[in-house]
């Protein structure tokens, strides 16, 4: 079974690789890599989730598990650990932008929003205004205190 570990500078390459092979972005993804979680098994990295922090607000970064591994509950148990510090980091809010995940983000209490309801932070992130299709779907969800 794969461990959930914080990404280390050394994973910054396999990470981008993981995301290049699910078609997500990955060239901004160095000033964030403190706040990604990796899942590695025998040393391989299979999958990977990270946060962008701006205030009291967080962007849902770049989850992804290796083909070969998907249907095991990576996904899950990787949202389930980027959750866990969001909430110890204090934030109220997550957004995240999906070209093709939306229905596995409302099985984790997201919603679709508009992209103008996202806060100016959130929304000046080069995620939002350049690696990400207009076409994509804005999503967010509030963090409760529990």
């Amino acid at each position: 079974m794969e461990e959930l570990e914080p990404a280390l500078p050394a994973d910054r390459d396999a990470v981008a690789a993981l995301l290049v092979a699910s078609n997500l972005p990955h060239q901004d993804i160095a000033p964030h890599l403190q706040h990604f979680t990796v899942a590695r098994d025998a040393g391989r990295l299979v999958g990977v989730i990270g946060l962008e922090v701006h205030g009291g607000d967080g962007l849902v970064r770049s989850l992804a598990v290796a083909d070969d591994r998907r249907g095991e509950g990576i996904a899950r148990r990787l949202y389930a650990s980027l959750l866990g510090r969001a909430r110890r980091l204090g934030l109220e809010r997550l957004y995240l932008l999906t070209t093709g995940a939306q229905g596995f983000f409302e099985m984790l209490g997201f919603h679709a929003v508009g992209r103008e309801s996202v806060p100016d932070a959130i929304r000046a992130t080069e995620e939002f205004r350049a690696l990400c299709p207009s076409t994509a779907t804005c999503m967010t969800r509030p963090l409760s205190r529990g």
